[in-house]
């Protein structure tokens, strides 16, 4: 067994189903990763994470906030996704209840117990059946212990790797020397993981075994799939803007516009193992 995964446990453990017969068959068919490439590659593309945690133990239920965030390791920064589990950074404003949270009575002596998803959708699935639709992603889900960032070295790195994160370049291409006042109203939360999942759903619908073979329904009903990806548009400039669009936007937009129809193009032709 490789090393470069997080390790399994009940709360991590992807439940495959086997076989064909619950309703949306996404449940049915798609792979499960605890590889780091994987599951860190999913959270660093997404441009928003969702961050689920308990706000108090007055409060029964869970609250859960779309967040700015990347992983990285301000150990060793050169770290490749693949190389080492790496640490999830947050950043918000420093008066926010999940910042605050980190050292208040909620927390246990590892931090505050968080969960953090990303998603990527990558296309619609159409069947001959409704009971067997489903949709192309890509997911990850981790656990892990939040602690406030204290050191302005390692609070600085991760919020140029989160700046990065968004738009590769952006940190040396903009006033990146944070004012005073910007680094005492930002907060960045470091997320040590202790164990994390992947689920990838790719390929056409998993049809019924009678329906394939019934040429009366297969001549009725289109099937197949929509390719879906996020799209970037043409970059508007700002009221006060005074200069052309930069190199490193236009590649960006470029790029990402390129690599997304990609991804949701070969999801179609892929097959789930």
């Amino acid at each position: 067994m490789s090393d470069n995964i997080y390790p399994k446990n009940p709360r991590s453990t992807v439940n495959r189903l086997r076989g064909r017969g619950s309703f949306f068959d996404y449940m049915l068919i798609f792979t499960a990763a605890y590889d780091y490439e994987t599951i860190h590659g999913i959270v660093n593309t997404c441009p928003i994470v969702h961050v689920s945690f308990t706000p108090s133990p007055d409060d029964s239920f869970p609250a859960i906030l779309p967040m700015l965030g990347a992983m990285g390791s301000f150990e060793s920064p050169q770290a490749s996704l693949s190389d080492a589990p790496l640490n999830l950074y947050l950043h918000g404003y420093v008066s926010s209840r999940l910042m605050r949270l980190p050292s208040s009575s909620e927390a246990t002596e590892d931090g505050l117990p968080i969960c953090i998803a990303a998603s990527h959708f990558d296309g619609i699935v159409l069947a001959l059946s409704p009971f067997h639709h489903s949709l192309n992603y890509r997911s990850a889900v981790l656990h892990g212990y939040a602690t406030l960032v204290a050191s302005e070295p390692e609070k600085l790195y991760a919020m140029e790797l989160i700046t990065n994160n968004m738009v590769p370049k952006r940190w040396d291409n903009c006033r990146a020397q944070p004012l005073k006042t910007e680094m005492q109203s930002t907060s960045i939360l470091k997320v040590t993981i202790v164990s994390a999942s992947a689920k990838v759903r790719v390929g056409g619908a998993n049809e019924d075994r009678k329906d394939e073979k019934d040429e009366n329904v297969r001549g009725k009903f289109w099937t197949g799939v929509i390719p879906a990806w996020t799209a970037f548009g043409e970059p508007v400039p700002a009221e006060a803007n005074r200069v052309a669009a930069p190199e490193h936007i236009t590649d960006f937009v470029a790029t990402g516009n390129k690599d997304g129809e990609r991804k949701a193009k070969e999801a179609v032709k892929a097959q789930n193992k």
